[in-house]
């Protein structure tokens, strides 16, 4: 598992790579290899299984909600899902934008 988490941090700045989902993580790195369900993880969280069904298929965010649920159930940091999601729309939008982003110039500094 740690070796696919390290990959992740790398694919902020590699542009050889799509950004990584959430709902990826999620699959692939927990649902998978510990043999759980979408339905026993919504139903153990407290969720629809809709919810984490959209998710897993990378069409839905993690919220600060359901990311607060993920953490509790997998015994880690509140912010882990979060972050992973914020890091994926970073990615998301900075792709989107392109040279445009590139066109902006900082302000100097006082």
């Amino acid at each position: 598992m740690t070796d696919r988490k390290e990959l992740r941090s790398l694919t902020t700045t590699d542009k050889a790579h799509d950004p990584i989902h959430p709902g990826e993580i999620l699959r692939e790195d927990f649902l998978v290899p510990m043999g759980i369900s979408a339905y026993a993880l919504a139903k153990a969280i407290r969720v629809p299984e809709s919810r984490i069904g959209e998710i897993l298929k990378e069409r839905r965010a993690i919220t600060a909600d359901t990311g607060l649920r993920l953490s509790r159930y997998f015994g880690l940091g509140e912010h882990y899902w979060t972050r992973l999601q914020e890091s994926y729309d970073v990615d998301v939008a900075r792709d989107a934008l392109g040279e445009q982003l590139d066109d902006i110039e900082p302000i100097a500094a006082a």
